[in-house]
Order: structure tokens, then C-alpha cells, then sequence
């Protein structure tokens, strides 16, 4: 069984820590994953940094800019994944846009993917039809979930549809906008969650954008199974660097 499916069943709330691979420094991403297992997150997402990260805002695109100029490739990504099942036993994904997944071609990276031990791909920019029609077979062939994205515009025929091609859990966005942290959420994103957990999907649902402290976690798990926080958790790294993973996530947990 993948991990994800795994960890998806434990009986908590899960949390899910995105950053981006090459920051803040080249060498950073294995002893991030080191960190952030220690510290009891349930699931990583590493993020592929891209030139052009149209859906993330501007902490998330800052973290990009920087990996890339720090020398990050997809490449070095894979050669610094390597070994990381002799030290990471929880569920790990690479997050990107897909313009750099098939330049390295769509099944090579799958390939490589599954030899380091990643357990699944999000590609926010990846057409469902497309993915179904010429991607589906090579996701199911290397044992990657891909995990596909919904939002409050989403219908609710197409979530159906969402939920019937995928096979670990269904991203949540919280709302229509970028990427980024905020206080709180509102009446109107507080009854989408409550409107897609009335669906009774068969994939669990992790809420993702807009989750950056205790009580957004809270807010973002009342209804769903967990929570992603990236812009948030790349500004800390920003200000304080690994050594302020642990009580970050402390905080989170509460």
C-alpha cells in the first residue's frame, strides 16, 4: 500500500508541510525532511522550484526564484533523494508544475520517482482530461498517487469526477486566490468545507492555501481530513532557519 493511504488512515488530523527544495540553502532539503519527521508532521510535500509558479504567491515564488538561483534542478533534486528511505519513513510528494516534469519526460520522472521512494505528484497545472487520457496508466504502473485540486468554483460534477480518478486524497483549496498565509478563515470558505464534506467523497480531503497558525489549522481540519502549510512555514525558514522547524510545528499542533 502506498504510504500516503497509510498515514490517510491514522485516527488525527494530519499536517502537511510544504517547502521549497534548494532553500533557503542548495543543501537544505534532506535535513528539512530530517527536521520536520522528527518534529511529527504527517506528510511533506517538497516543492520543484519553476520560473514561472503562476498559482503561488509571493513568499512561495520568492523561495523559488531563490532555489533556482541557489542551483536547484530537477536533477540535483532527484540525486539529493536518493537515499532518503534510509532516513525518512513518511508519506513524501513532490509538488510542481508540469512544464518541468515533461521536459525530463513525464515517465522518466515517474521512474525516478518511484526508485527514490516519492509516493505521489501534485501538478496544479496538469488538465484532468489530460491526465486521464495520457498520464493515468504511467501514475499507476510506478504506485504515484496524483493528487488532484479542487477550489470553492469547482462543480460539484466535476468533483465527482475528481474523485472517482483519484486514489489517496483530493486538495482542498481553500480558496480562489494564490498561495499565502491568513488569520483566519470566513463564513463563506468555512460552508465550501462544509459543502464538500457533505459530498461523502470516497478520497478524504486535505485543505491547502491560507493555513498559517493553530487556529487556521483548526478552522481547515473541522471538516476535512488535514491540512498544507507552505507560505507560512517557508517564511519562517526565511527568518529563522531550520533550527525553528520544531517549535513551528509545536505551535501548529498547539
Amino acid at each position: 500500500m502506498n504510504r500516503i493511504n497509510t498515514v490517510l488512515k491514522a485516527d488525527k488530523k494530519l499536517l502537511s508541510i510544504y517547502f521549497t527544495a534548494g532553500f533557503p540553502n542548495l543543501g537544505d532539503t534532506l535535513p528539512i525532511l530530517i527536521e520536520l519527521q522528527d518534529s511529527g508532521v504527517d506528510l511533506v510535500e517538497i516543492g520543484l522550484p519553476f520560473s514561472d509558479p503562476l498559482a503561488d504567491g509571493p513568499t512561495i515564488q520568492a523561495s523559488s526564484t531563490q532555489a533556482l538561483d541557489n542551483g536547484m534542478t530537477t536533477e540535483l533534486l532527484f540525486e539529493q533523494l536518493k537515499n532518503v528511505r534510509s532516513s525518512i519513513t513518511i508519506p513524501l510528494l513532490i509538488m510542481g508544475y508540469f512544464n518541468p516534469i515533461m521536459q525530463y519526460g513525464v515517465e522518466k520522472f515517474c521512474e525516478k520517482c518511484s526508485e527514490i521512494g516519492i509516493d505521489g505528484l501534485i501538478i496544479p497545472d496538469l488538465p484532468l482530461d489530460v491526465y486521464i487520457n495520457d498520464y493515468k496508466t504511467i501514475f499507476e504502473n510506478y504506485n504515484l498517487a496524483n493528487v488532484l485540486l479542487i477550489t470553492p468554483q469547482t462543480s460539484d460534477g466535476r468533483i465527482k469526477e475528481i474523485d472517482d480518478n483519484s486514489n489517496s486524497f483530493i486538495y482542498m483549496v481553500s480558496s480562489a486566490s494564490i498561495t499565502g498565509a491568513k488569520d483566519g478563515f470566513g463564513n463563506e470558505q468555512t460552508e465550501y468545507f462544509k459543502r464538500i464534506d457533505c459530498l461523502n467523497l470516497k478520497n478524504p480531503q486535505i485543505v491547502g492555501f491560507g493555513i498559517s497558525n493553530e487556529k487556521t489549522f483548526r478552522q481547515a481540519t473541522e471538516f476535512s481530513k488535514g491540512a498544507i502549510i507552505g507560505s507560512a512555514f517557508i517564511k519562517m525558514l526565511t527568518d529563522k532557519g531550520i533550527a525553528g522547524i520544531s517549535s513551528f510545528i509545536s505551535a501548529i499542533r498547539g
